[in-house]
């Protein structure tokens, strides 16, 4: 089993253009392994203590959210579900009932393209890449026959069930968005009114803009390394797929670790798609299913949410966009030899 990992998706540049605003004096950045990647936080315009403070409370989300909702952690709520499948409701944190609402929701919206209930499919795939075959024609049915988020029932209150015994959850598309979601009302209790949150490089939320800039500014990536353009985000969520950023090889075929849910296949093309949307957990649905879908039905699933753009990056360089992606972001393409480090 061969595993690789591309390089990350964003660089975010801090751009201070105006040094007599007193908020560029205070600038905090810090930065923390949390969810199994690394949150970094910037936060303008706090003294050093609240500063402190309230990087405290906002790891406190991510923490907390990571132990409800982790396949790794045997205890958490996510995993008693999946252990409980397919015997009736269970009880679970209110947190969890939320982001099973939404994650339904976007099942729906998507059409199946986004799917937290993929887990037997990773397995299978995961099982394949141990043994270097790919799955049999059975073995991918019976997988698929435990994957569809219309077998979660949510019901606030009472708890959740998973309708049928083998399926299994896994919110890794979706998680680090809801954390960011979760973590905004925080900012917005303290009074700050500049932040960049970035977690793993691929979900971000930007919150106003750094003294004296229209935004922040982030370099987006493409599929082969290159960078795509410069993009600058103001009070907006961002959330970029790849299709190949961590992948495996089976029988010397490239496998990408993004698996279609509907066909139950790994992605076998390199491509990168990202939105951007007021919700964080919105743009990692909508970017996960703008990767899984053909080109011209994801960016128009993406043009209709209010409030979301995309850009998709093609392996070759080719890129396409929602009709309003420029104007979101104010988006500046780059000549084609920029290569990433």
């Amino acid at each position: 089993m061969i595993f690789r990992t591309a390089c990350a998706a964003l660089l975010f540049m801090l751009t201070h253009g105006c040094v007599s605003d007193p908020r560029s004096e205070r600038v905090i950045s810090d930065g923390r392994y949390l969810m199994g990647t690394v949150l970094e936080i910037t936060l303008e315009g706090l003294e050093p203590q609240s500063a402190a403070r309230l990087l405290d409370d906002l790891y406190d989300v991510a923490t907390r959210l990571d132990r409800l909702l982790s396949i790794y952690d045997p205890e958490s709520d996510v995993s008693r579900l999946n252990r409980a499948a397919g015997r009736g409701r269970q009880p679970v944190d209110a947190e969890v009932v939320e982001i099973l609402k939404r994650s339904v929701a976007y099942w729906d919206l998507t059409r199946g393209a986004f799917d937290v209930t993929i887990g037997p499919l990773v397995d299978l795939w995961m099982a394949a890449a141990g043994r270097g075959a790919p799955p049999t024609a059975l073995e991918l049915a019976a997988a698929r026959e435990r994957v569809g988020s219309n077998r979660i029932s949510v019901v606030s209150g009472e708890g959740v069930s998973l309708g049928e015994a083998g399926m299994k959850l896994d919110l890794g598309g979706i998680a680090k968005g809801f954390a960011l979601d979760r973590m905004l009302p925080l900012l917005e209790r303290h009074g700050v009114e500049s932040a960049l949150l970035n977690f793993g490089q691929s979900s971000t939320w930007a919150l106003g803009a750094p003294a004296g800039s229209a935004g922040w500014r982030l370099l987006v990536r493409g599929p082969e390394g290159r960078y795509a353009g410069l993009i600058t985000l103001r009070d907006q969520a961002l959330s970029v797929s790849g299709s190949q950023g961590q992948w495996v090889e089976i029988g010397g075929r490239r496998y990408g670790h993004v698996i279609d849910p509907r066909s139950g296949e790994p992605l076998m093309r390199a491509r990168q798609a990202v939105v951007v949307s007021r919700q964080a957990s919105l743009a990692e649905a909508l970017s996960l299913a703008l990767l899984v879908l053909d080109a011209d039905t994801g960016l128009s699933l993406v043009a209709a949410q209010p409030d979301c753009e995309g850009l998709l990056i093609e392996g070759d360089g080719e890129l396409r966009s929602t009709p309003g992606w420029d104007a979101a972001v104010h988006f500046e393409p780059l000549p084609a030899p920029h290569e990433a480090p």
